[in-house]
């Protein structure tokens, strides 16, 4: 609900204070007094267009401020969760400066925003329904939206909603993989060459590094050999193959050159002979460590043994080993890799090529998962097609019923649901439109192309009564429903507004007594000349910086005499007096 309005220096509003009310505010005053300001300002203050022009002359700039009280669940806590934003004790505080050299600023709760989610917030608060307004209801664009809400059928339209996901994401899937199959089948050649020049060498992760240890082994062969004669000299008094002999244990092996082993050899015996003369267990660690001493040299030797035959094996082995480098940094060139990428690169051939063997049977998978994805999607459709097709028939009917009230005995309403079975959107296959025919026998026309303002005035009265309980907005703004209508039709209509408000706060301008008279709030529009006022000169030409707009709440008898003023003009009489309190009196009832 809307609590308070507060406008400053906005086109000739120097300052106002509103405090609204529940249920039927109804605004009245002289033609050009400025009523339709008001609610050029809390459009502005709903994140509406802003111009410099509104801006008082003299002002250096304008601001308008709307409060609302916003009702427990309301859609806009949740638009206010995804903006990032808060309201304390359930008040909500739009607010909107407008600069003299056009430039604006908007505020939500005081903290800085665009006039974007001013608006986005604003729509889910009031709506403000013009003669020939081309929004709301008289757009179709929001047809299927408040049948929906009429529906009550939140339900189907978020399983709708869930099955078009799930639809989508499987045609972005097999897109994918029909996009993936047709560049591997691209390059199906190319891939079958290349993994056949892999599958060749056959390359393992770190076997490069091994084959550059080797391969310096090899360049220096010579060398290499002559140490370890040396160190076979050293161990043994001879070459590693001269069979030195022996261990700690044995008596043979060649001791002339008195190698390491044939001295260790002798360090045994002289430590045996010590310990059969005596030296019993002082000698054992020695004679273990002599004896694990011969072990490592015979270990030594056998590993000099074996880099010996190594070397002598395959003369042509480091042309070997040159050559398998050479293919493997070929090969890592080609492929715009290190040698040690080329094994996984091999397994991510070998298994592109078994994805385009497999194809077939993988695009059956997903043509499959499509079409039962489709098939879920139209059967919740469907059933949300179903639920519109029967609330439709009960809005019309209760539209219908509203329509003899409104003085519009001959007139028609229809809401149209075109199904296209191949238009799957997450709204559903429907689009909706509210149709009007307003004489007998004429044609079904969209209802924003209905001809009379009044008549298309009182259709709207006619569809925001039928919506009013489905209606999330709590508060609604008309401006001038009852144009063009006088007598009955303004007391049917003033009567159908008094029904609106009793379910949402409504704000009613109006140039109609009868109308007029069934507000529970009743405001004065009035224009004045501050200078004439204060006994200066001046005119009453709206271009006059001091020609401003006031509005104030009316006590009962100053209601009784506008109303009166409304029946008769500016001549009161007893009868309009008198007219204007039997208007009052039956509003009551």
């Amino acid at each position: 609900m809307l609590t308070t309005l507060s406008i400053r220096d906005f086109v000739l509003i120097d300052q106002l204070n509103l405090e609204l009310g529940m249920g039927l505010t109804t605004l009245t005053g002289e033609t050009g007094a400025g009523k339709s300001i008001l609610l050029d300002a809390l459009g502005v203050c709903i994140g509406l267009r802003a111009s410099p022009d509104m801006v008082r002359r003299g002002a250096r700039q304008a601001s308008i401020t709307a409060v609302f009280d916003v009702p427990d669940r309301h859609p806009v806590f949740h638009e206010l969760r995804e903006l990032g934003l808060q309201i304390d004790d359930s008040e909500l505080v739009l607010r909107r400066v407008i600069q003299a050299d056009g430039r604006s600023r908007a505020f939500v709760n005081d903290e800085p925003t665009s006039a974007g989610t001013l608006r986005r917030l604003g729509e889910t608060m009031v709506e403000i329904q013009g003669q020939f307004d081309l929004h709301g209801l008289l757009s179709p664009a929001h047809h299927r939206s408040v049948l929906d809400a009429f529906a009550g059928h939140g339900n189907l339209l978020s399983a709708v909603q869930r099955s078009h996901e799930a639809l989508q994401a499987a045609e972005a899937e097999l897109e994918r993989a029909r996009e993936d199959l047709a560049q591997a089948q691209r390059e199906e050649s190319y891939l079958r060459h290349a993994t056949e020049e892999l599958e060749e060498l056959a390359p393992e992760v770190g076997e490069v590094a091994r084959l550059e240890a080797r391969r310096g082994l090899l360049a220096n062969m010579a060398g290499v050999q002559e140490a370890v004669e040396q160190a076979a000299h050293a161990l043994y008094g001879g070459g590693a193959g001269s069979g030195g002999g022996g261990n700690a244990d044995g008596e043979g092996g060649d001791t002339s050159g008195e190698g390491a082993d044939a001295r260790l050899n002798q360090a045994y015996r002289a430590l045996e002979r010590a310990s059969e003369r005596g030296g019993g267990e002082a000698l054992q660690p020695a004679l273990a460590a002599v004896d694990r001493a011969a072990v490592e040299v015979n270990e030594a030797l056998a590993q000099l043994q074996a880099v010996e035959q190594a070397l002598e094996a395959d003369p042509a082995a480091l042309a070997q080993v040159e050559d398998r480098l050479f293919r493997y940094r070929e090969l890592a060139r080609k492929h715009s890799g290190t040698p040690d990428d080329l094994a996984p690169l091999l397994d991510r051939f070998r298994r592109g090529l078994e994805a385009l063997d497999d194809s077939s049977a993988h695009m059956e998978a997903l043509e499959a998962a499509l079409a039962q994805a489709r098939a879920q999607y139209d059967e919740a459709a469907q059933r949300l097609s179903a639920s519109r097709h029967e609330a439709a028939l009960r809005l019309d009917q209760t539209v219908m019923g509203e329509l003899p009230v409104l003085k519009l005995e001959h007139a028609r309403f229809r809401t149209e649901i075109v199904t296209d079975a191949e238009g799957r959107s997450a709204l559903g296959v429907d689009a909706v439109t509210f149709t009007a025919a307003t004489n007998a026998g004429a044609a079904f026309t969209g209802i924003q192309k209905t001809a009379s303002g009044g008549e298309l005035s009182r259709f709207l009265l006619a569809l925001k009564v039928a919506l009013a309980n489905d209606n999330p907005l709590p508060t609604l703004v008309f401006d001038e429903v009852d144009a063009g209508v006088g007598g009955a039709t303004a007391e049917a209509v003033g009567r159908r507004l008094q029904k609106l408000a009793r379910r949402v706060q409504v704000l009613v301008i109006t140039h109609s007594p009868q109308v007029a008279a069934k507000g529970a709030h009743h405001l004065r529009v009035s224009k004045s000349d501050t200078a004439a006022r204060d006994g200066g000169a001046g005119g009453m030409s709206d271009s006059s910086p001091n020609m401003t707009t006031d509005v104030r709440p009316l006590s009962a008898d100053e209601r009784r005499l506008e109303i009166a003023r409304m029946v008769a003009g500016d001549s009161l009489t007893p009868e309009a007096e008198a007219a204007a309190q039997a208007l009052l009196r039956d509003s009551q009832r």
